[in-house]
């Protein structure tokens, strides 16, 4: 599925109904009229998207055309709000392509909601748990060893996700630090020989599986994936990867 703009499309010259303006409400009845729903506190409510699912053939049937809809759906906002912006892009989908109209088009204008229910229900079930070896968990910010979680501390599993996330890459303390430790004060803030200190730990709790986590000598250290060992990604990417 992909966009492409209706603004530069022209529409024929045959006439369409015009629009009318809609009466606002008064009094009481001002107080009674729908209200924005879950706008979060320190935002405010800049526009809206509306969308329509209709196809070519459709609105050919009701006599009028997708440009029409367009210039007529402008025209009105404009006559509610005067200098009031609009933009319209219109949802392609392959010819013959399933689904209900409006859904197509919720997908190609990248709607959260509609984004959510499709990777629901495109992704698979997920696999059971590997008996044997590591299994790095990034979405659940956990390790285990042979089916046991691995005792580590938060810090201690913070390194091991910047190493797995950086695979293959051997990576110096300096970047360790200025990244783990970024938002710590200085009295905080390791040393490089620190930095080794963590790298102990966590190889310690990594037991049999510790080489995953390798020593390169006068530069730093870098995450090997072995056989054994399996990530579990989140199931957005992680901000974290560059």
């Amino acid at each position: 599925m992909s966009l492409a703009t209706l603004d530069t499309l022209r529409p024929p010259a045959r006439p369409y109904p015009a629009a009318r303006a809609v009466p606002q409400p008064t009094g009481s009845a001002a107080a009674d009229r729908p209200r924005i729903r879950a706008v979060p506190e320190g935002t405010e409510a800049r526009g809206f998207a509306l969308y329509v699912g209709v196809d070519d053939l459709k609105a050919a049937g009701a006599g009028t055309t997708l440009p029409q809809i367009v210039e007529a759906l402008k025209q009105l906002v404009g006559e509610l709000v005067p200098g009031a912006e609009t933009y319209a892009a219109v949802a392609l989908a392959p010819q013959g392509a399933g689904g209900r109209d409006v859904e197509v088009v919720r997908l190609a204008l990248q709607d959260p909601a509609a984004l959510a229910k499709h990777r629901q229900a495109i992704t698979p079930a997920e696999p059971p748990e590997p008996k044997g070896g590591v299994v790095i968990d990034i979405s659940r910010k956990r390790v285990q060893l042979d089916g046991e979680t691995a005792p580590l501390t938060y810090k201690e599993f913070e390194l091991l996700q910047f190493l797995v996330l950086r695979e293959g890459r051997t990576i110096d303390r300096a970047e360790i630090i200025s990244t783990l430790w970024a938002d710590g004060t200085e009295e905080e803030t390791p040393n490089e020989r620190t930095i080794d200190v963590h790298v102990r730990r966590l190889r310690s709790k990594l037991g049999a599986y510790e080489d995953i986590v390798r020593t390169v000598r006068g530069s730093g250290y870098r995450f090997d994936r072995h056989a054994d060992v399996t990530i579990r990604w989140a199931s957005t990417p992680s901000p974290d990867v560059f």
